[in-house]
């Protein structure tokens, strides 16, 4: 449903463009955005875009990534920048959609990408 690309391995310093489609029908989308959860870590969330545009980011990748959106493409980018050592993590993408016009929003999640930082 989710379908995420673009992890892979790179030198500290490096980048790395994450891409998620939503395949499938897709009505409308409240938000898409990207987790990631480290070994021995708890998930946490990354960057969100909502369908208006309001973005967030967490404190540890400000200035660093940056989130954008596809409306038409029903696409969510994640360029990852000065990639750091502890940006090593499985990332998973994520959102918030109706199917139909009748369907309740429902949250679906991509399959994992690993992203993998050598210091």
């Amino acid at each position: 449903q989710l379908q995420a690309s673009g992890g892979g391995l790179v030198q500290a310093g490096g980048s790395l463009r994450l891409s998620c489609v939503a395949s499938g029908r897709v009505f409308s989308i409240n938000y898409m955005g990207w987790y990631r959860q480290a070994p021995g870590k708890q998930r946490e969330l990354v960057a969100r875009i909502t369908s208006s545009g309001s973005i967030y980011y967490a404190d540890s990748v400000k200035g660093r990534f940056t989130i954008s959106r596809d409306n038409a493409k029903n696409t969510v980018y994640l360029q990852t920048n000065s990639l750091k050592f502890e940006d090593t993590a499985v990332y998973y993408c994520y959102a918030e959609l109706q199917r139909t016009h009748s369907d309740y929003v429902r949250s679906y999640w991509g399959q994992e990408t690993l992203v993998t930082v050598s210091s």
